[in-house]
């Protein structure tokens, strides 16, 4: 029985990138850079003002003040800059470009303006109120790294380097799999001791909250022969298959067999986890895959600490780990040791609380948590008040 950190490094070590494609800005968000992206201008492209004001050369506010110049001229945003005037003032707005030889702008509020001229008491600093070319990026300089994600504020910098398209991690293609003779889908007519399927819907979640495109197979009932031709029906064009439930040891639990029989080499099939002990990861041709406990705690704890990280993996993250925070525990939790356990909990007011109900099918005490609190294998537990490691959920 592998140690979580000894499966997590399993996993990790067999997800080889995915091919790349060009999108436009509109369709990358949440995506992965499949390049490095270097300033192809210096950012800004040329010194331009931070206020409204005049632009002016501080060579010419020698000795002391009351200083006064001339205004002439006019720099706007958008428009062709003026030439300037030594011991001239140049009326500027903020953003516009400083005209050659001016290297400082007064404020507005800092000038008296009388008879086309402005006064002013005090000698401006060199390059005061000026963003100067070249200050956030020099020509050639990196602006974002390959592997990097997407956010909207990095979509916003690859617009202000003119780039219209960039080349990012293709999606993976999930395929959820869900099985058990007790199973149903939601909404549809109750039979006899049949309950809900309510699996896929969340793990299909997790896995578009970071970039996957997804799937999910038709319920698949214990039987050997059914499921082993479900889940060969579901490998074609498929990078990562899941499955769910009958992952363990018991008379009816067929998944094992089936993925064996569909073909799949089994790299490992028992994590010392709680939740989540019967664990499976395999691979078939190109297809990952990973078998989830059929209880709907396990199944989301377990494809949030490795699926999730897999899938980040495929789309050409270099290190996908795990953040965790370290936060004061709120109220004593305690643990056999023996397995590495994840507790749902609620992070607030920068504590973290336990929830009462930790059972794994306590699907209640999931939807309330918004994170897990890991306690090593070795722990018996943590008193109210000491530092723990956090991982914050999905929401």
């Amino acid at each position: 029985m592998l140690s979580f950190d000894e499966a997590f490094a399993r996993i990790l070590a067999q997800a080889r990138p995915l091919s790349t494609e060009q999108v436009s800005l509109e369709q990358a968000l949440g995506r992965t850079l499949a390049e490095d992206v270097l300033a192809s201008a210096p950012m800004p492209a040329f010194h331009y003002s931070a206020m409204d004001g005049y632009a002016l050369a501080v060579s010419d506010c020698e000795g002391k003040g009351p200083f006064r110049l001339r205004v002439q001229g006019e720099s706007q945003t958008g428009h062709a800059t003026p030439s300037f005037t030594p011991r001239t003032a140049c009326r500027i707005f903020t953003g516009a470009a400083l005209p050659e030889g001016a290297d400082a702008v007064l404020p507005q509020e800092n000038v008296r303006l009388l008879d086309g001229h402005i006064e002013f008491d005090d000698a401006p600093e060199l390059w005061r109120h000026v963003r100067k070319m070249g200050e956030d990026l020099a020509l050639g300089a990196p602006a974002l790294r390959k592997g990097q994600r997407l956010t909207a504020a990095r979509l916003g910098l690859l617009a202000a380097l003119d780039r219209a398209q960039i080349s990012v991690g293709r999606r993976p293609n999930v395929v959820v799999l869900c099985t058990g003779d007790e199973l149903r889908p939601a909404g549809s007519e109750a039979r006899p001791n049949s309950i809900p399927e309510s699996n896929a819907i969340s793990l299909v979640s997790l896995a578009r909250s970071v970039g996957a495109n997804t799937k999910v197979a038709p319920i698949v009932p214990d039987k050997i022969e059914l499921a082993e031709q479900a889940v060969r029906d579901s490998l074609a064009n498929t990078d990562l298959l899941v499955t769910v439930g009958g992952a363990s040891v018991g008379d009816h639990d067929v998944v094992k067999e089936a993925l064996v029989g569909a073909g799949a080499s089994l790299d490992f099939w028992k994590v010392s986890l709680r939740p989540g002990k019967p664990l499976i990861f395999g691979k078939a041709g190109n297809t990952l895959i990973l078998g989830l406990p059929g209880n709907p705690v396990s199944a989301q704890v377990t494809f949030t600490l490795f699926g999730l990280p897999l899938l980040r993996a495929l789309q050409g993250e270099p290190e996908p780990s795990l953040d965790f925070l370290t936060v004061p525990l709120g109220a004593p939790i305690s643990q056999q040791p023996g397995r590495t356990g994840f507790y749902r909990a609620v992070m607030e007011k920068g504590r973290v609380y336990p929830v009462a109900n930790q059972a794994s099918g306590a699907v209640t005490s999931m939807a309330s948590a918004n994170a897990l609190i890991m306690v090593p294998a070795e722990c018996t537990g943590y008193a109210e008040g000491e530092l723990v490691s956090v991982l914050l959920l999905v929401t």
